[in-house]
Order: C-alpha cells, then structure tokens, then sequence
C-alpha cells in the first residue's frame, strides 16, 4: 500500500507541474485558452495572476516531493501539502469552476486516503 500511496502522491505532483506550466508559461497560447476558457484579450489581461498562481502550484509540487523524498518520515508533510491541494481544489470549484473539484481536489483526496491508509 505504501508504493501505491506515493504513487498516488507522485501524480498530483505532477498534476501540479503541468498546472504551473500551463498558467506560468501557456496562459495565453492556445492549449492554456482552451484549457481555461479565456478568450486571448482575457488571457493578457490576467497573465501575471496566472502566473504568481502557477508559481502557488510549483510550492504545492516542492511540498509533495518533499514528503516523497523523507519517505515514511515524511507523513506529516505530505498530508499537509495533500491537504492544501484539496483545500485549494474546494475554494476553486466554490469560486470558479465546478470541474476544479474534480480535477484537483478529488485526486488529491484520494491521494490523502491512500497515504493515511499506508
């Protein structure tokens, strides 16, 4: 179980890389349009929100490697990151976008299940 925990953990890390490439670096080029919905005159207007955003997610992956790295002794790191992921996940479907709940809060509690279930 706890193989499939870090796993687990592993790709809502790299969930998060693709997150802050997309708002740091493909905002405004058509797969960050598409992927947002923003039309590109909105993109430009909000790019650099995007991108401290981004860089927000770069903080979550840096946590969630952390945790992987310590291995067992990173329980508690881990769960905290997990937790901000999901957290942020919520926030996000309240105040922007229902599927956000999906996309990054649902795998992050199923990561966090996974690591308190190791």
């Amino acid at each position: 179980m706890g193989t499939v925990a870090a796993v687990a953990v592993g790709l809502v890390a790299l969930l998060h890389l693709y997150f802050l490439v997309l708002e740091m670096f493909l905002w405004t080029k058509p797969l960050g349009l598409k992927t947002f919905r923003n039309t590109p005159e909105k993109a430009e207007m909000t790019r650099v929100l995007a991108a401290n955003q981004g860089l927000y997610n770069g903080f979550l992956v840096a946590g969630l490697l952390w945790g992987l790295w310590l291995g067992s002794a990173g329980l508690q790191v881990k769960v905290f990151f997990l937790g901000c992921v999901i957290v942020a996940g919520v926030y996000g479907a309240w105040s922007v976008s229902r599927r956000i709940l999906w996309v990054q809060a649902a795998p992050g509690a199923a990561a966090l299940a996974l690591v308190l279930l190791s």
